[in-house]
Order: structure tokens, then C-alpha cells, then sequence
């Protein structure tokens, strides 16, 4: 079977980061990897294996998972080790130490899926005309198999490392991150040597046949603050109107927060991702992408550029209502009302001035504002470019044993 492009450039890229900055010797040496063809089959294989492993969250169900990918290890002879309980998994190909590690991360639990909402069972794996279909197949057991496959190809290569490359697996990423405060509480010093973090983020343009023209990395990251936003009342029968009815309170100023839009900030890595894609584009929306500070203030450029929902979010801070609570029977009229938001902040903007402002959009001394989960610190990291990197493993290729 031959599998799309995304698959195989994906792994490419893998390869590319681990190869071209952890081997030892020559270009024949750093190219000597399995074919990619190959690759994508097993990868795709082992995918569909890991996707019928249901590790939706809650509860997590990790342990399984973990072992999976322990056996996987194991069959390559690659050191692995799992942890206790819900079970981090860890497995490292060794170096010479002369330069600092890179880590492969991915979370091994998935959020839960209605079946009502799936074409195919969402835990079933299924492999259909050279895609794998199932829950987490994005987010993020994918990735996972693509940085297995890249530790297992440079491990049958022999290629001598000048850097250790580490694979972790952590469980709980979706309901707190315990796994990832666990691992690092617990076993700090499996990190020690290491100096590079790959994970989830970036978003790769790709069409079958045709050579992305770009591989996406996340260099910082918006802070999630979760906010639970309650209204509380009287309790009383339907029939019976109140003043104080918390869910006619809270709708209203949901009302009001929904119609809000953030202004727009240009932080310098948007900046700088929007021109280095500008080439992909023609006429003025490539000037647009170019000088995005400038274009923001345009009315026609604006527009086009907050109509993509993933550039919207680049660009201002953005705030998402999921969940909405009340009561559970048509003619009661609850004494509390309950919503969630998905606030997502822009590195270098201050969380609490944030939520000033959307607290004086809901206008609602009523409304009482509780974190969901307590705001992390700025993520960032100076690694911005990978400029001229590409070359050092091209798909297009022939990179066979």
C-alpha cells in the first residue's frame, strides 16, 4: 500500500531532527535509514494497534497503553522502563554524551468519543485507503508512532549518536497533566543531558504528491486558563419566575462575553511564521503575510486573516464556551448555574489583566470567576528557525538501506 504524503513526510521530518542532529560520521553514514515506504507501513500498522488501546480521559487507562509500547521497545532492543500506577513510559537510544539529548513527548490518553459522531468505531484502528482512522490519531498517538519509528530506525542503522534520543509517553495530559508533574518530580534525572523537547503543535500544508513547502514547529505556546464561572440563586418551580434565576443571569452575560472580540496582537512568532509561509500565497495576501503588523490595520487584510480560525488564534487571545450547567429538569429553575470557558492567553500577555477585562465585558457582579485548572507560566523556546535544515533530510529522496 502506498500511504499519503503526510505520513511519510512526517516521519521524514522526525528523521531529519534526530539523524541530522544526534549522528556521528558521514553523510553516508547520517543517510543510512530505512526506506520511508517501509516505514509508513509499520508505523500505519502499529497506529491502528495503539488506537484500539481505549485510554479516553477520564478515567485514562493508561497501563495498557504503556505496556504496548514497552513491548514495541523491547522487540528492537531499546531500553524502556515504565512507572508506577496510571504508568509514564520511557525509552532511550544512547549517545556518546557530547551533546545535549533530545526528547520525543507525547501523551498517551485521548478525550472521550461519542460513537453517534464517528464514521468508524472511534477505538476500532481502521485502516482505510491509506489512512488510519480512530480517537487520537491526531492527538496524539500519530506523533507517537512517528517518534517510535524514528528512535527503531536510527536503532537498526547503527548510526553511532552523538546525543542521547529519549522517548516518553506520559499518561494524563488531558485532565490535569499529573503524568507529565509525576515523571519530572520523580524522575528528574532522566532528563539531565537533555536539552531539546519535540511534541505536539505546528500544522504542516500537505497535498498528496506534492513536497510540503514547509514543516511547522512550535517555538511558544498560548497559556490555558480555564475558568468556571457560577451564578447562584434561589431554587424554585418553573411555573414561578424569579429575578434571580442564576441560569437567566449567567446566559446573559455569556451573552455578552461571546459577543467580545479580543484585539488583535501580533507577538513576534506569528510574525515571523505568517512571512516565512507568504511565499505560498500571490498578490496582496502575500504582502499581507509579509508585514502582518502593518496588515492587521487594514480592513480587508484583517478580515482575511482572522477568517482562518488557526491564524485568528495566532493572532488575539480567544475564549471558547464548552460546557454549560443547569438544571436537570425542564420546570425546576436550579439554584446554581454553572458554565466552563477555554481561555487561551498569548505568551506574553498578563493573565490577570485578561481576565479584567472579560470580567467587566459579563458585567455581573452575580457571576463569581474560579480557575478550572491554575494558569501555567510562558512557554517559549529560542529555537525559532530551521532554516536551511530541510535539505539535511529531503523526502523526495531515496533515503533506502
Amino acid at each position: 500500500m502506498t500511504w499519503p504524503t503526510p505520513i511519510c513526510h512526517g516521519l521524514a521530518f522526525a528523521l531529519m531532527l534526530v539523524v541530522g542532529a544526534s549522528a556521528r560520521g558521514s553523510c553516508q553514514q547520517r543517510e543510512r535509514v530505512p526506506n520511508l515506504d517501509g516505514l509508513a507501513s509499520e508505523a500505519a500498522a502499529h497506529l491502528a494497534e495503539y488506537l484500539r488501546i481505549n485510554t479516553s480521559n477520564p478515567p485514562g487507562r493508561e497501563l495498557e497503553a504503556a505496556r504496548f509500547l514497552k513491548t514495541l521497545f523491547e522487540r528492537e532492543g531499546i531500553e524502556v522502563m515504565l512507572g508506577a500506577e496510571r504508568a509514564n513510559v520511557f525509552a532511550r537510544l544512547r549517545g556518546n554524551g557530547t551533546e545535549r539529548g533530545i526528547a520525543l513527548l507525547h501523551h498517551m490518553d485521548v478525550v472521550p468519543a461519542d460513537s453517534a459522531d464517528w464514521s468508524v468505531p472511534p477505538f476500532g484502528g481502521v485502516i482505510r485507503d491509506g489512512y488510519v482512522y480512530g480517537r487520537g490519531a491526531l492527538d496524539m498517538k500519530g506523533d507517537a508512532m512517528v517518534h517510535a519509528l524514528a528512535m527503531i530506525a536510527l536503532k537498526r542503522s547503527g548510526v553511532p549518536l552523538t546525543r542521547d534520543v529519549v522517548f516518553i509517553g506520559n499518561a494524563d495530559e488531558e485532565a490535569g497533566s499529573r503524568g507529565a508533574e509525576i515523571f519530572v518530580a520523580r524522575h528528574a534525572d532522566l532528563l539531565t543531558n537533555v536539552g531539546f523537547l519535540i511534541t505536539e503543535g505546528g500544522f504542516n500544508p500537505a497535498a498528496t504528491g506534492v513536497r510540503p513547502p514547509i514543516f511547522g514547529v512550535s517555538v511558544s505556546e498560548k497559556r490555558a486558563v480555564w475558568q468556571r464561572l457560577t451564578v447562584v440563586g434561589t431554587a424554585s418551580h418553573g411555573s414561578r419566575p424569579r429575578a434571580d434565576n442564576p441560569a437567566a443571569r449567567l446566559v446573559t452575560a455569556l451573552a455578552r462575553l461571546v459577543a467580545y472580540q479580543a484585539p488583535v496582537h501580533v507577538t513576534p512568532a506569528a510574525r515571523r511564521y505568517l512571512a516565512a509561509i507568504a511565499p505560498g500565497y500571490e498578490g496582496r495576501q502575500r504582502q499581507w503575510l509579509l508585514d502582518v503588523e502593518h496588515a492587521v490595520h487594514d480592513s480587508a487584510a484583517k478580515e482575511w486573516l482572522l477568517s482562518q480560525p488557526i491564524w485568528n488564534a495566532l493572532l488575539r487571545n480567544t475564549m471558547s464556551l464548552t460546557v454549560l450547567q443547569g438544571s436537570v429538569k425542564t420546570n425546576v429553575i436550579p439554584r446554581t448555574a454553572t458554565t466552563e470557558l477555554d481561555i487561551r492567553v498569548l505568551p506574553d500577555q498578563d493573565v490577570d489583566s485578561i481576565l479584567n477585562v472579560l470580567k467587566r465585558v459579563a458585567a455581573d457582579s452575580s457571576v463569581h470567576w474560579t480557575d478550572v485548572i491554575a494558569p501555567g507560566l510562558p512557554l517559549g523556546s529560542a529555537w525559532t528557525s530551521l532554516s536551511g535544515s530541510y535539505s539535511t533530510f529531503n523526502p523526495s529522496h531515496d533515503h533506502s538501506a
